[in-house]
């Protein structure tokens, strides 16, 4: 269990990085809240189209895609480069180097996230998911990603060992992918965009890749560091990790066009996606080998408790990912708002619970200072396990009842719409509770840092007080 009184040491290479990685996990937590209140708007709006309608700003189609923005590349992608740069330096047993161009790209790619959310809310979407920002924005978040990015690549290539773990795998894989995705996209999508239907492929590969390829990967790489340490047992059958790495790097490239089953596309294209997606079950299966000690339960610790929930998330929605993309179910749900559920699930469930367990190990060793508040703790696990429940379970609903009703020639819209309601209702409650489970881990983070900065100078004041 996390103690809210215990010191934690602070190693130098937790020191020396202190200040950057503080920075990147208190930009992620505002982002996560801003988020978190967006997807509250959002979801309220589904089911009662009259609210805020008055305010041209904040109709849905502004924040929706706000809130995708705002949680991807502020929230995902700030805690990404937190952890990731740690892990790195971790095992790469020297303290982080280049960590003033790390501040500098912090200050400039939050900047750049300011500012497109902010074209975003006047209007100037691009209608692309995962690429809203503007045109103009993109150029200035690939030079920053590049400046963060430095110093994971000078602690993969400066490590003290040749030996490598699945750890570095995952982590240096998702530096490096990112920017190929991101770049491609940009460049076929905005500034030379190809034409017809291959936009829609392009934007596919894109929105599933940029989850699958760079997200996903971030939080493997925590989980396979946290669990055999926070449990105290060797990973089981890890001769296989390579196998499931190299699985998930090559086929997950293929499998963003099984959303477009039935779509306008040469048919070869969504069968590949398909055959791509369930030969992924090998990955999952490996995962869960490797991580079995992991899935059985938090032992106790709150850390292992979110890493255990998200790899059941990641199984869960790996698995989902498979049985709904043959034709007889896409033809049902393609359309609906379960797609957004098995989003959420991912996003929301593998991706942010191992980031949550991992920012509750790192913190305190950065700072050197316990989590305050066990209460908090506890209130932003259960708040989130209850909110990404009821608001999985609710989408999926509202999406199999929306299915079953645009199937029915004889239903219309209306009906469908009053069918769904109660679910999207139920939703914007799921979306309330993780609002809540936010703002738990952000007074947490800040009272921490209060209590860091009070020790720091009590620490200062005693020895100005000694040397005179």
């Amino acid at each position: 269990m996390i103690s809210a009184t215990t010191h934690v040491p602070a190693s130098e290479t937790d020191t020396t990085a202190r200040g950057p990685l503080s920075l990147l996990i208190l930009s992620a937590i505002k982002w996560l809240i801003l988020s978190g209140l967006l997807s509250v708007i959002a979801t309220i709006q589904l089911h009662k189209p009259s609210f805020l309608a008055d305010c041209p700003l904040f109709t849905y189609g502004h924040i929706q895609a706000l809130q995708e923005t705002v949680f991807i590349y502020g929230w995902a992608a700030n805690a990404s480069f937190a952890v990731a740069l740690w892990l790195l330096g971790r095992l790469s047993d020297a303290p982080l180097r280049g960590l003033g161009l790390l501040t500098v790209g912090t200050i400039f790619w939050n900047v750049g996230v300011t500012g497109g959310a902010i074209f975003i809310l006047f209007g100037e979407a691009t209608s692309i998911p995962f690429l809203q920002m503007p045109v103009y924005v993109h150029p200035l978040l690939l030079v920053s990603y590049a400046a963060i990015a430095t110093p994971g690549v000078l602690a993969w290539t400066g490590r003290s060992t040749r030996a490598t773990f699945a750890t570095q795998w995952y982590a240096v894989a998702a530096l490096f992918l990112f920017p190929w995705l991101y770049s491609v996209a940009q460049v076929m999508l905005l500034d030379a965009p190809v034409r017809g239907v291959t936009q829609a492929v392009v934007s596919a590969w894109f929105s599933s890749n940029l989850v699958s390829l760079w997200l996903l990967p971030i939080a493997l790489a925590a989980a396979y560091y946290l669990v055999p340490k926070l449990s105290g047992r060797t990973l089981n059958n890890y001769h296989y990790a390579p196998h499931g790495f190299w699985t998930l790097i090559f086929f997950a490239a293929w499998n963003g066009a099984r959303h477009l089953v039935g779509g306008p596309v040469p048919a070869w294209i969504p069968t590949l996606a398909i055959v791509s997606t369930a030969l992924l079950l090998f990955h999952y299966l490996v995962i869960a080998l490797n991580l079995r000690a992991g899935l059985t339960g938090g032992h106790g610790s709150n850390v292992l408790g979110f890493i255990s929930l998200g790899l059941l998330a990641y199984l869960l929605g790996g698995v989902a990912d498979v049985v709904f993309s043959f034709q007889h179910f896409a033809a049902l749900i393609q359309f609906t708002y379960f797609p957004i559920a098995q989003l959420k699930l991912a996003l929301l469930g593998a991706f942010s619970f191992p980031i949550f367990g991992a920012l509750y190990y790192i913190v305190p060793r950065i700072t050197g200072t316990a989590w305050p508040s066990a209460g908090l703790i506890r209130a932003h696990f259960g708040l989130s396990i209850l909110g990404l429940v009821v608001t999985v379970a609710s989408l999926a609903g509202a999406g199999w009842v929306q299915g079953q009703g645009l199937s029915e020639a004889g239903t219309s819209f209306v009906v469908i719409a009053a069918r769904t309601k109660p679910w999207l209702m139920a939703a914007t409650t799921g979306e309330g509770l993780l609002l809540l489970a936010s703002l738990a881990l952000g007074v947490n983070f800040i009272r921490l840092h209060a209590a860091a900065c009070i020790g720091l100078v009590r620490s200062t004041i005693a020895m100005e007080g000694a040397a005179s």
